[in-house]
């Protein structure tokens, strides 16, 4: 029997969390706790720990009234069945709860069997006599139909609460198999592996004594993700940063202060790609016969006109509500972000948004067009990261033009005073027409030499109220036989011929402005030659 007027060399310290760093794959875990030192004490106790904790990285440090000395730290792990009886009567009870409501239904459903078939009973009797009285004039239309109507509206009735109360009683079902599932799993006993962590202590004398640990754990991480707003009217991008936190480390952060750092402790709106446009003479090989999907050509997304909520202009009276963002820093290569205000993340392994930073960035603006692909311009928005401003990291972005959701995109990581695009999807303010006006075959041989000429005309019409930049590009066939030349022979404006058959003209579009753009190619080849991939 212990002698309660003798000390104990062994205190259990009840500690909370009160700091959290996380990292992309682990979290750092900060907890305090005080502990009213007597000066017999051998030995401070934290437990339970969670088993996720890395014991190697456990740190300890405190401060206090009283001078002590912490001496070795050891990590044991412990085992222990977790008492589920509050559990299983909270499950018993919802579960009853349920069977209850699922029963009282079943009463419903049986009650309205019987008025259905009072009423069929009732049409199957008066059937024949509502016959022989429109027959004889005894009854009149009028009322017949007031008869008929009344039958239908019953049905009516009964029908739609009877799929309700099935509806229902599915839902139950599916909620009751759940709960008993779990009551099922708990009634098991499962032991419960956790951490044991003491400290040994030497002090001087009495005093309150805080003692401080920290320890990594692994199943936490976080990820940022991106709003891109931007405006027609406006030069200028607005970037709201975004973290999801996961952790399912056993423990909830509440009301910590948490900080999100990225060391590391131990596209529906793009523009499509020109393909190389290749000629050649017929293949010979033996054909074989494969079954394969038809190709379709890929057409540009439709922007899709869902409001953001930024749309939703506030009452007014109203005060539009201060959005809580980060404290950057930045030491080297890792940057942290120090929330302001207390965080909260439960450890139901879901992720949790909190806003980083929310800044705008001045931009330009310029189009892309490949009108041999797709009869559209596509925006794309240039922005240069702030020279003093954090690293972006790689993540997920929603974008928004005119508060009309676009697309998302994939930005990747992006350093201070670092250029980047930003693809905004299609933009009919450019309306551009691409007509061939020219495909002749010369009758003539030139050197046993047979020639194709074709030619293209396009017109670009600026239809915004402001000066376009556009980089407009065409491509000419490639060819894959040496006896096949392909030649530009003409454009206007001016163009070199780059690789792969590639034509790009970098205009610039005054307001409401119109510009032709036209370009002549011959295809020459022997004329035994058959030439594959010419259809244009």
């Amino acid at each position: 029997m212990v002698n309660p007027e003798i000390p104990l060399a062994r205190k259990t310290v009840a500690s909370q969390i009160v700091a959290v760093t996380v990292y992309s794959d682990k979290a750092l875990v900060t907890r305090r706790g005080i502990v009213s030192l007597t000066g017999h004490e051998k030995e401070l106790v934290i437990s339970p720990l969670p088993d996720v904790m890395e014991p190697e990285s456990v740190r300890v440090s405190g401060k206090g009234k009283v001078a002590a000395r912490l001496l070795e730290v050891k990590c044991d792990r412990i085992f222990s069945t977790e008492p589920v009886a509050a559990k299983v009567t909270q499950l018993t009870q919802q579960t009853q709860q349920l069977a209850a409501e699922w029963q009282h239904l079943q009463a419903q459903l049986d009650a309205l069997g019987l008025q259905s078939s009072f009423i069929q009973g009732l049409r199957d009797k008066t059937e024949e006599q509502f016959s022989i009285g429109l027959a004889r004039k005894s009854l009149s239309l009028s009322e017949t139909l007031d008869f008929l109507n009344f039958l239908g509206s019953q049905y009516s009735e009964y029908a739609i609460a009877t799929t309700e109360c099935k509806i229902r009683q599915q839902e139950l079902e599916k909620q009751l198999q759940t709960l008993r599932q779990q009551l099922q799993s708990i009634q098991t006993p499962h032991p419960q592996e956790s951490y044991s962590l003491s400290v040994g202590i030497e002090s001087t004398g009495t005093g309150e004594f805080e003692l401080e640990i920290s320890y990594l754990v692994s199943r936490a991480s976080w990820t940022p993700s991106y709003d891109l707003h931007v405006s027609s009217t406006s030069n200028f991008l607005n970037l709201c940063c975004w973290a999801k936190v996961t952790q399912s480390t056993g423990e909830d952060w509440l009301g910590v202060a948490l900080i999100l750092s990225t060391a590391k402790p131990g596209l529906g709106t793009l523009p499509p790609k020109l393909e190389p446009w290749y000629i050649d003479v017929p293949s010979f090989r033996k054909k074989r016969h494969m079954l394969a999907a038809p190709v379709q050509p890929s057409a540009p997304e439709a922007a899709a006109a869902v409001p953001s909520p930024a749309s939703e202009s506030l009452d007014e009276g109203y005060i539009e509500a201060e959005t809580v963002v980060a404290e950057v820093s930045r030491e080297g290569s890792v940057v942290t972000f120090k929330l302001n205000g207390s965080g909260n993340i439960p450890g139901d392994g879901a992720p949790h948004k909190t806003t980083i930073f929310n800044d705008d960035f001045p931009c330009s603006f310029d189009y892309v067009a490949i009108p041999r692909l797709v009869s559209f311009a596509y925006l794309q928005a240039k922005i240069r990261n702030s020279a003093n401003g954090a690293t972006l990291l790689a993540g997920k972005a929603n974008i928004f033009r005119d508060n009309i959701f676009v697309g998302t995109t994939q930005l990747e990581n992006i350093a201070p005073g670092q250029e980047f695009k930003v693809n905004l999807g299609i933009d009919e303010g450019l309306k551009i027409e691409r007509d061939l006006v020219e495909r002749h075959v010369d009758k003539k041989l030139i050197g046993n030499t047979r020639r194709v000429t074709f030619a293209y005309r396009l017109i670009v019409t600026n239809l915004l109220d402001r000066e376009a930049d556009l980089k407009l590009i065409e491509q000419l066939p490639v060819s894959r036989n040496e006896q096949i030349k392909v030649r530009l022979i003409r454009s206007n404006p001016q163009i070199q011929l780059g690789e792969m058959g590639i034509l790009e003209w970098d205009i610039i579009l005054s307001a409401q402005a119109k510009q032709e753009i036209y370009y002549q190619f011959v295809v020459e080849h022997p004329p035994q030659l058959r030439v594959m991939g010419l259809d244009v």
